[in-house]
């Protein structure tokens, strides 16, 4: 697919703002990457291009631009990674945040190494390992599509450096189970995501004190 159609795809999720040259064509080799690896492997179920760029990138994107244009983060920490959403974005969006991408399977981390590596991602290193077994935490915490919703909220919770932020992507069908699991974080308004029907982004803020 070529820029100019990704582009277009993109522009919903982007509020106005456009990538730079140079972000397209880290997202577009991102895109090549992914339809070649997920002809071999199960990195994600949706398997038309134009589907992987408006689901994975678009959501993404949405993320990035509302969570760094609100708020600077150092580092941020992508919690059961997968094929890389929504963390890769997000370093892409932002190349002065540390990204750490967490990914316990072994063939979805080693495609995620190597989108590094293609993309020459400087600010993203990858843990092939469990989020409980990362001995680190983040300005910046991201979740999206995982299993074990639950166990993995309480997980992400406890990466997020004191004072600041969590953010969920997630169906609005579990917005008030995030809110129940984790009461010390304070709770903005779900926005929901472009072209979709029950997508939000969820935003907390850890209580305490509040750090830059």
């Amino acid at each position: 697919m070529d820029e100019q159609k990704i582009s277009s795809l993109l522009e919903p999720y982007l509020g106005g703002d456009s990538l730079s040259a140079r972000q397209m064509e880290k997202v577009s080799a991102y895109l090549a990457l992914l339809v070649k690896w997920n002809a071999k492997m199960n990195l994600t179920a949706v398997r038309q291009p134009e589907e992987m760029v408006s689901r994975h990138f678009g959501e993404s994107f949405f993320a990035a631009r509302r969570l760094l244009n609100e708020r600077s983060a150092k580092s941020a920490i992508d919690l059961g990674s997968g094929a890389g959403f929504p963390g890769m974005p997000l370093a892409i969006y932002g190349p002065e945040v540390q990204v750490t991408l967490i990914e316990s399977q072994n063939k979805k981390a080693t495609f995620l190494k190597e989108v590094v590596r293609a993309l020459e991602m400087k600010n993203v290193k990858v843990f092939n390992g469990r989020g409980e077994d990362f001995k680190q935490q983040a300005d910046l915490v991201t979740l999206r599509a995982v299993e074990k919703f639950e166990e993995a909220a309480r997980v992400a919770a406890d990466l997020v450096t004191a004072g600041r932020r969590l953010a969920m992507l997630i169906g609005e069908g579990q917005v008030s189970r995030a809110k129940e699991l984790l009461p010390e974080f304070e709770w903005k308004v779900a926005a929901g995501v472009p072209n979709s029907a029950a997508r939000v982004l969820l935003v907390g803020n850890q209580q305490g004190n509040q750090v830059g």
